[in-house]
């Protein structure tokens, strides 16, 4: 980086990352900039649209799919390319949805102005210092090299899964995969296997595996409620209905006092859709559209309560399944080759070969046993900050950068995007985008929400630096 270039480091291209860096190209910018684009793994593809997830599929029909939100239909044009025959309304393989953010990147990159370029780094960064406070940060890697830029994102995707009750035991063992989506690089699972968790990854690997020929004897699933996600359906998107048959005052006002009145309310809507001869799946989306408001509003005695007793309830109806893999999992669990827990698992112990699950039924005070040949961490990403091992988080917290929610739902963040450091201040220069802006917003998880949250960030680092620092010290 030289005195006179400006360089924005954004750490992670994955979705959140790849998509900031492509309206950051798009933008104007009035100094040159130099945009460097970081990840340990290939660019524009991170975990979940890696070239090896081509068994699984997106849990989103293509036409809800771009990257852009002033193109609602950029990503089935691509995937027309390879898919002749494809509509709005398919689910397509992960693998396709990488290959269309290369491309989209590319294309930026080679659209972008003169004074404008992207550098692409494969490295880890294990550490961020403010060299220059609010002028200056000093990137360090891996490998003991460092880089200087004067703005940092942090777009690091979906942290890691907790660890299991036992895990240590298990560690390097076929017994225990911890991290699911390597699954196609493992051997065939044989004999029985055990799912922690009952969400959308339990199925999409379920799914996966019964695709490619790998389906195991007998699968055992287990979650603290024990609820399966339900099935996508071509519903009404707001695109058509507009939203119009709903109230949203009620809802606001409802949060306002508690969670009950927010869920009684959510029924309501689910059954007058219904009534109407709709779907239900269009109250939800309705009200996914005002999540934020409604977090917002929610006291935060509440937001405890929400997170503890219906987050599992809302999560099953929000993040749905594909019809193709709803089908796969209804199919196994007909011909009980697929069972269903509501429960939580107490220890894992290894047992020769096999591995020894101990585990409490819901509402029961014996504790079960289970004995099976794998069991597959699929809780999904654990994003309570405390419990981290993440070398890059750990320091960020240790330098007082960063403060993670009281909850455990993800990072104090500013409006624009910046950063709450350990003084409740917005840290100058260091911005997320990502899904740890659920602590803001609640509804972070999702490509229609996280291109808006990257669209938004890349027009405030466009805006000349005066302005920005004015409404860095506004915040």
């Amino acid at each position: 980086m030289t005195n006179s270039t400006r360089c924005i480091a954004i750490v992670g291209a994955g979705f959140c990352g790849t998509v900031t860096a492509m309206n950051l190209l798009r933008e104007v910018h009035e100094e040159p900039l130099c945009i460097v684009l970081i990840d340990r793994d290939r660019h524009a593809r991170g975990t979940a649209y890696a070239e090896q997830a081509s068994s699984f599929l997106l849990n989103v029909p293509a036409g809800r799919m771009s990257a852009s939100s002033h193109d609602g239909l950029d990503f089935l044009r691509f995937a027309q390319h390879t898919v002749p025959g494809a509509t709005a309304e398919d689910y397509l393989p992960r693998s396709l949805y990488g290959e269309y953010l290369e491309d989209r990147l590319a294309l930026a990159e080679r659209a972008a102005a003169a004074n404008v370029r992207l550098q692409r780094v494969r490295a880890r960064v294990r550490s961020i210092e403010v060299w220059r406070p609010g002028h200056i940060f000093i990137l360090g890697f891996d490998d003991g090299h460092e880089m200087r830029a004067t703005e940092v994102v942090l777009a690091p995707g979906n942290p890691p899964p907790a660890a299991l009750p036992g895990t240590d035991a298990l560690r390097g063992s076929c017994r225990l995969l911890e991290n699911p989506w390597a699954i196609p690089h493992t051997s065939a699972p044989a004999g029985t296997v055990l799912m922690v968790g009952t969400g959308l990854t339990m199925a999409d690997i379920v799914a996966a595996a019964a695709q490619d020929g790998r389906r195991p004897e007998r699968v055992y699933a287990i979650s603290r409620h024990g609820l399966v996600p339900a099935r996508q359906t071509a519903f009404r998107s707001a695109a058509h209905s507009e939203f119009e048959e709903f109230d949203t005052e009620p809802l606001l006002r409802a949060a306002s006092v508690s969670i009950r009145q927010v869920f009684r309310l959510v029924r309501q809507a689910c059954r007058e859709a219904q009534d109407r001869g709709g779907d239900w799946r269009e109250a939800i989306t309705f009200v996914r559209s005002i999540a934020p408001k409604l977090w917002a509003r929610l006291p935060q005695p509440e937001r405890a309560r929400f997170l503890r007793h219906a987050r599992s309830y809302w999560d099953v109806h929000r993040h749905r399944l594909a019809p193709r893999i709803h089908a796969v999992v209804e199919e196994l669990r007909a011909s009980h080759r697929l069972t269903v827990h509501a429960g939580r698992v107490l220890r894992l112990e290894a047992r020769g070969e096999q591995v020894r699950v101990l585990w409490r039924p819901r509402g029961q005070r014996q504790t079960s046993v289970l004995l099976v040949d794998r069991v597959i961490n699929c809780t999904g990403p654990d994003f309570r900050c405390s419990r981290t091992t993440d070398p890059l988080l750990t320091n960020l917290m240790a330098n007082g950068l960063i403060q993670p929610d009281a909850l455990g739902t993800g990072l104090q963040s500013a409006p624009d995007g910046g950063l709450i450091n350990l003084f409740g201040r917005p840290t100058r220069g260091l911005y997320y985008v990502g899904p740890m802006l659920r602590a803001a917003y609640w509804e972070a998880t999702a490509v229609q929400e996280l291109r808006a949250h990257a669209e938004r960030l890349a027009r405030e680092l466009a805006r000349p630096a005066s302005q920005r620092v004015l409404a860095s010290n506004l915040n």
